[in-house]
């Protein structure tokens, strides 16, 4: 019994955090495409690279493809589709991915100088 309802309770969960999740990544595609806002294109350490534009469809692309797997998954769980641990996969491996990519990303878009820094 115990078991059974903490089993219960994850699974919703882990299934109403998809919303906001899915919400954010679709706004962050918005942002990006329509409203032509790079400001929150591959930042490391809070400051946009050189040049945002550049990196922008990459970034956009990425949060289209999460959110659209998000929206997939909010919609395909409730008719039964995948059973708790296919669709926690799924949910999981695109979140590390958009997190790697993202990351990947905001390296390459703020190249390091080798040597020392000039002061200009």
């Amino acid at each position: 019994m115990n078991r059974e309802l903490i089993s219960f309770v994850l699974n919703w969960a882990l299934y109403l955090a998809l919303y906001p999740v899915a919400f954010f990544w679709f706004r962050r595609a918005w942002r990006i495409f329509i409203k032509h806002d790079y400001s929150e294109v591959a930042l490391k350490r809070g400051a946009s690279p050189p040049n945002p534009k550049r990196w922008a469809p990459v970034v956009g692309i990425i949060n289209m493809v999460a959110g659209a797997i998000g929206i997939w998954l909010i919609v395909t769980i409730p008719l039964g589709r995948y059973d708790f641990e296919s669709w926690i996969e799924i949910a999981g491996v695109t979140l590390w991915t958009k997190i790697l990519l993202d990351f990947i990303i905001s390296r390459q878009a703020h190249p390091f100088t080798l040597g020392r820094k000039s002061n200009k």
